[in-house]
């Protein structure tokens, strides 16, 4: 199964050009990486860390009604009590199997529609009409999560007793509310996909083009303003060099861009870093706020994305709705916040406007979602061929392998003892010179890392 030192060969325009790289991806390496059920290396390395299950908008009020969702292969139900307390448990009753989601939440719990039974948001049996004898309640106990609320999501760990780790800690869940917008989009499309394209640099100036360059139809560049805008990039190239770093938490990589001369006449780039962290998460950078990225697996083939917009100032959660392409309510609505497209009507695309747009879709999440979907449920990467600009998501699967590997032998997975992950930080297009070190932009990345003078 971990098979890590077979070569890949990264296309280049000239045969001759060919670079030799590691970590081919076979068929048993994709399977292990896309299937997340709980007897599965993935999902059980996945278990071992805390993971968003909803926002916290989806059971805003006391005794609001129940939500339905997966995570990881199995179903739960999860829903806030009379006191406000969030509770995780089971989707279906213990007694004899009814859906939770139907029942009543009150009184300090949740209570099954079938024969009345009710539960804390613990888990503890508070009441069974069908049963008087109240030794029932003191025996039993229905199978709770541990929960979480913190930045507008709510959290829970699925590993066994025992394994639950430090709850870890994000920028975004620091600062006012005002100063955060969070999102959750349903997608059916594996979690690796989404993932995979959060990790490549090279199509954001070509799948967002009407974002990262609004005069791509004039064939000239046009940097857009825009604070709010993680498409924004600062030059026109397209083929990126990147280089890569391993950190406590997963890695972190750069896209380098030729930039401008400096005043010296001396070389630049435009540089871009992404910090990936394991097994799920990524910080997209724009210009004004961080873009943090969850790609949380619902089954093998459904993925919830949950997308957290943070920065120093009040967050225009309409126009991140906007710039994600997801005011369109064709594709998505904020009440059960499924991404809904067909091929039956082309996927929703609307190749009329494809003069102005160049994907005939509009905005980054929408435009996402779709390249995600259009692979079908699981992609074959087996398939695939690769170029240079493709190293972050090879290095990517290559560091989610090597996290199932560890987990596997009874190690921690990659990124399981950062529990602070305050410092982590994406750096939007800074224009450095060629021989400036990028990772002294993003030093709260390194921790636990040699001093740059050392490295």
């Amino acid at each position: 199964m971990w098979i890590a030192s077979q070569e890949v060969h990264f296309l280049g325009s000239d045969p001759s050009e060919e670079r030799e790289f590691h970590h081919m991806l076979t068929a048993e390496e994709n399977e292990t990486l896309v299937r997340i059920g709980p007897e599965t290396p993935m999902g059980r390395m996945m278990r071992r860390f805390w993971m968003p299950i909803a926002t916290s908008a989806q059971v805003a009020e006391n005794d609001s009604n129940p939500l339905r969702t997966t995570l990881l292969g199995e179903n739960f139900v999860v829903f806030r009590d009379t006191d406000g307390k969030v509770g995780v448990l089971d989707e279906l009753c213990m007694h004899r199997g009814a859906s939770l989601a139907l029942g009543r939440v009150e009184k300090g719990g949740i209570r099954c529609l079938y024969h009345g039974w009710q539960f804390a948001a613990d888990g503890t049996i508070l009441d069974t009409p069908n049963h008087c004898d109240p030794r029932v309640k003191k025996r039993l106990k229905a199978r709770a999560l541990p929960v979480r609320e913190a930045g507008g999501l709510i959290w829970v760990h699925l590993g066994r007793k025992g394994e639950v780790t430090e709850f870890p800690h994000f920028a975004f869940m620091d600062g006012a509310d005002e100063n955060r917008a969070v999102l959750r989009v349903n997608i059916e499309a594996n979690y690796l996909q989404l993932f995979e394209g959060g990790t490549d640099s090279s199509h954001v100036g070509i799948l967002h083009s009407n974002l990262a360059n609004p005069s791509w139809m004039d064939d000239d560049f046009t940097p857009p303003a825009d604070a709010d805008n993680p498409g924004a990039l600062a030059v026109a190239d397209n083929a990126p060099e990147l280089e890569i770093e391993d950190t406590a938490f997963g890695f972190h990589y750069v896209a380098k861009r030729k930039g401008p001369d400096a005043a010296d006449g001396s070389a630049t780039h435009s540089v871009r870093v992404t910090p990936v962290f394991l097994p799920v998460g990524r910080i997209i950078p724009a210009p004004g706020t961080q873009y943090f990225v969850f790609e949380v697996p619902q089954t093998d083939g459904a993925t919830s994305t949950y997308i957290i917009v943070h920065g120093p100032n009040p967050v225009d959660r309409d126009r991140v709705i906007e710039l994600m392409g997801l005011h369109d309510g064709r594709f998505w609505n904020d009440v059960d916040c499924n991404f809904r497209a067909s091929w039956a009507d082309g996927m929703g695309q609307d190749r009329s406007r494809m003069d102005r747009d160049w994907t005939g879709f509009s905005g980054i999440q929408q435009e996402d979602a779709l390249m995600a979907m259009s692979m079908g449920p699981i992609f074959d990467r087996t398939k695939e061929h690769v170029v240079a600009a493709d190293r972050a998501v090879l290095h990517l699967r290559a560091r989610l392998l090597e996290s199932v590997r560890r987990n596997e032998a009874g190690e921690e997975p990659i990124g399981l003892g950062m529990p602070d992950m305050g410092a982590v930080r994406s750096l939007p297009d800074t224009t450095l010179r060629t021989d400036d070190d990028w990772r002294a932009e993003v030093p709260g990345n390194r921790a636990g890392l040699p001093a740059l003078a050392d490295a």
